[in-house]
């Protein structure tokens, strides 16, 4: 393989690894799952009923959560902390 093209792979590889890590589901400092909020096609994560984030299904979906920063979610009408059982 030629200098250029594994220069160029590790390029690739470098950059969706930094996507990868951006995109995971993990909590950012300051943040808190906020369940029973999400629109329905909006939450951040995967649910008992959908396989990943952007799939739940109604409004409010008491297994679906958004990342909200911390202290908003129990000003909101209907959002818990916990998985609210339907």
């Amino acid at each position: 393989m030629k200098k250029s093209n594994i220069a160029l792979a590790a390029t690739v590889s470098s950059i969706l690894a930094i996507g990868t890590l951006v995109s995971s589901p993990a909590m950012a400092a300051g943040k808190e799952k906020c369940y029973g909020v999400a629109a329905a096609g909006q939450n951040d994560c995967a649910t008992k009923s959908s396989s990943c984030a952007g799939t739940s299904k109604v409004d409010n979906q008491g297994d679906a959560f958004i990342a909200v920063p911390k202290g908003l979610c129990d000003k909101l009408s209907g959002g818990s902390l916990k998985p609210i059982e339907g």
